[in-house]
Order: C-alpha cells, then sequence, then structure tokens
C-alpha cells in the first residue's frame, strides 16, 4: 500500500476519535506492509494527558511484537506530533514517521522543532509531512469551528 492508502487508515481512526467528541487525531502503525495497532485520540474522555493516538497506537505495537522496540515500524498520523509523542517515538525507536497536517503551535517532527531528527538522541526517525494535509487540516478546521458555534450558543 501507499503512504496516501495507510493515511486513509489514520483519517478513519481521527473519524472514530471525532464520533467521540474527542480531537479527531488518528494513528496507525505498520510492520511489514500489516498494520498492527491503531488509536485515537480520547484525551477529553479519558481525562488523561497520554491519551494521544501516537502512544495509544504505541502500546498496541508494542503488545503485538511483544518488545519496546519498533525498530521496522511506520507510524502514520493524521496531526504532526507533539513534543510527549516525538519523545516516544524516539523512545521506541520507530524508523519513519509520516503525518498530514502539521502543527503549528506544538508540531515536533518539524515545525516547531523537529525532535525526530535530532542527532544528540541515539535514534532518529525518518519524517515525510504533508501526506493527505487537505484532509487532515479540514476534519481539524471542522471539529474547532463546530467547537467555537456550540460555545457561542
Amino acid at each position: 500500500m501507499t503512504d496516501e492508502q495507510y493515511m486513509k487508515l489514520a483519517i478513519e481512526q481521527a473519524e472514530r476519535a471525532l464520533e467521540k467528541d474527542e480531537v479527531p487525531i488518528g494513528a496507525i502503525i505498520v510492520y511489514q506492509d500489516e498494520v498492527i495497532a491503531s488509536g485515537f485520540n480520547v484525551r477529553e474522555l479519558s481525562q488523561e494527558t497520554l491519551s494521544h493516538a501516537e502512544l495509544i497506537a504505541i502500546q498496541q505495537a508494542n503488545k503485538e511484537i511483544g518488545s519496546w522496540r519498533l525498530e521496522d515500524c511506520t507510524l502514520y498520523v493524521t496531526l504532526e506530533p507533539c513534543p510527549m509523542c516525538a519523545g516516544a517515538i524516539v523512545q521506541s525507536r520507530i524508523k519513519r514517521v509520516v503525518y498530514g497536517a502539521v502543527d503549528p503551535k506544538a508540531g515536533c517532527a518539524g515545525t516547531i522543532m523537529n525532535l525526530l531528527d535530532n542527532q544528540r538522541f541515539n535514534h532518529q526517525a525518518e519524517v515525510t509531512s504533508g501526506v493527505l494535509e487537505k484532509e487532515c487540516s479540514l476534519l481539524l478546521t471542522n471539529f474547532f469551528k463546530a467547537l467555537r458555534e456550540r460555545k457561542k450558543h
């Protein structure tokens, strides 16, 4: 499958978050051309800081592989990883990260900084950005627009 096809699966995860009135962010992890884990943002539902899509997917992948090392995996996520998720990506040794929309407020895979390509860490991940960016951005824009409308009433 192509990056775009895998990103569509991450978008499906983001849509699941949207159904639960969560910020629509979704992630999947691919190992040997097979989706082994998925996750979507549930921070409001769980009221837990660590409930980001990437972290949920990483934990599932750890269980699926039976290791904390995800060295031959690719993470697809609809929004550029934040500092917390970028740190988890480095720690889990994920080989490649593909994201859709940039995050100008918290993006740590190239926008504010790139924690995934910092040579001072013992691991770096290859980053591909902007895959289905318009679709990923639109999910977020529409969610926050609707949220603002609800708050007006």
